[in-house]
């Protein structure tokens, strides 16, 4: 293994060289943010199709990514690729005492206790919601505030505690509908989603996961439609709503 990353390290340090690739040796840490954004979605799919040749084969994207963007700061003199091995490595140790020390847990849940009470020292006298990255998906990103603010204990008591702010987010939403005020409506539309998410969180129901099936859903209910059309030698402009209604249905016990 170690041959291999030395060979893939030289590689890309080839590619950043003076007589390398003009494309590679024009990108900052800044410019590859929508590639690496890119890749991480991509290694997703391929998850989510559970297509190893591919999870494999994106896997080795974000590695790339990895080597590149610490070759990239080496060159500036920020940090190099040995300083990202070691502070991961550090940090695996530091955050298992369990496994590296003499500390002792029972259950995975005493393991995230004692994970937060270190992270807690390390990032001392910061918010503990600094961490939270500002580019991670809304979804996931509401997530995980929940989620932080539960473990200091500023959560609801139950599920059905949860659903009781949904029903009252969902009237002023309503509210806000009959207004016709625009800011209203996408101020409350934000809190209706935000409760929708705690309460998904409640019931275990990962709402990101429940939302791409739905997405997936659409997907092939709509590519029936046109499958339907295409059939009958028709296009969009050739039927009514309630034509596509019907196929829609048809759809549903169909593919799903």
């Amino acid at each position: 293994m170690e041959k291999h990353f030395r060979e893939l390290v030289n590689i890309v340090k080839k590619l950043r060289a003076p007589d390398g690739c003009p494309w590679d040796r024009q990108q900052t840490l800044y410019s590859l943010k929508e590639y690496l954004i890119e890749e991480v979605f991509e290694l997703v799919d391929a998850i989510d199709k559970k297509d190893i040749e591919n999870i494999k084969e994106e896997l080795g994207d974000l590695l790339l990514h990895v080597i590149l963007h610490s070759i990239i700061a080496e060159e500036k003199n920020l940090f190099t690729l040995n300083d990202v091995i070691k502070s991961i490595s550090e940090k695996l140790v530091r955050r298992h005492p369990h496994v590296f020390g003499d500390t002792k847990v029972e259950s995975t849940d005493e393991v995230m206790v004692n994970w937060e009470k270190i992270k807690k020292v390390e990032k001392k006298n910061r918010s503990i919601l600094d961490e939270i990255p500002n580019g991670l998906p809304s979804i996931q990103k509401a997530l995980k505030l929940q989620e932080r603010a539960r473990k200091v204990g500023f959560d609801w008591d139950s599920a059905d505690d949860c659903l009781q702010k949904v029903n009252e987010e969902f009237k002023e939403f309503m509210d806000a509908v009959s207004s016709n005020n625009k800011d209203e409506i996408s101020h409350e539309l934000g809190d209706l989603f935000f409760a929708l998410i705690n309460f998904s969180r409640f019931v275990k129901i990962n709402p990101d996961e429940s939302l791409r099936k739905t997405n997936e859903r659409f997907l092939k209910r709509f590519n029936y439609i046109e499958k339907k059309l295409h059939e009958n030698n028709l296009t969009f402009d050739d039927v009514t709503i309630d034509d596509l209604n019907k196929y829609w249905d048809e759809a549903k016990k169909i593919v799903g």
